[in-house]
C-alpha cells in the first residue's frame, strides 16, 4: 500500500510562487508514473501535469504548460510542483497521484491514478 502527503500549499500573491511537494510516506513510487491534478468546488478534478517513473516523458496540461514544472527525486520518493507567475484562477486544493504502474502516456484521467494525497490547499490572492 502507498500513502502519499502533499506539502507547500499556502496563501500567495498573484504573481508569487509556490513549491508543492508530495512524499510517499508508506510504500514505493519509484517506478510508478505520477501526477498532479487539482480541485475546486462544483468542479471535477483537473489534470495538471504528468511525469513518467524515471522522468523520462512529461506532459502538462495547456492551462498550466510554461508557469508550472513537474519533477521527482526517486531516492527521496518525492514528487513536486514548481509554480510560477500564479493567478487567483490556480486557487485550489492541489493532489498528487500515483499510478501502479510505469507507463505514464495517456494518463490525464483521475481514474487512471491507485493511489492519491490528502490534498494541499493553494489560494491566490489578487
Amino acid at each position: 500500500q502507498v500513502q502519499l502527503v502533499e506539502s507547500g500549499g499556502g496563501l500567495v500573491q498573484a504573481g508569487g510562487s509556490l513549491r508543492l511537494s508530495c512524499t510517499a510516506t508508506e510504500g514505493s513510487v519509484s517506478t510508478y508514473a505520477m501526477a498532479w491534478f487539482r480541485a475546486t468546488p462544483g468542479k471535477e478534478r483537473e489534470f495538471l501535469a504528468l511525469i513518467g517513473w524515471n522522468s523520462g516523458y512529461i506532459y502538462y496540461a495547456k492551462s498550466v504548460e510554461g508557469r508550472f514544472t513537474i519533477s521527482r527525486d526517486n531516492d527521496k520518493s518525492t514528487l513536486y510542483l514548481q509554480m510560477n507567475s500564479l493567478k487567483s484562477d490556480d486557487t485550489a486544493v492541489y493532489y498528487c497521484a500515483s499510478r501502479k504502474y510505469a507507463f505514464a502516456q495517456g494518463g490525464t484521467l483521475p481514474a487512471e491514478y491507485a493511489y492519491w494525497g490528502q490534498g494541499t490547499q493553494v489560494t491566490v490572492s489578487s
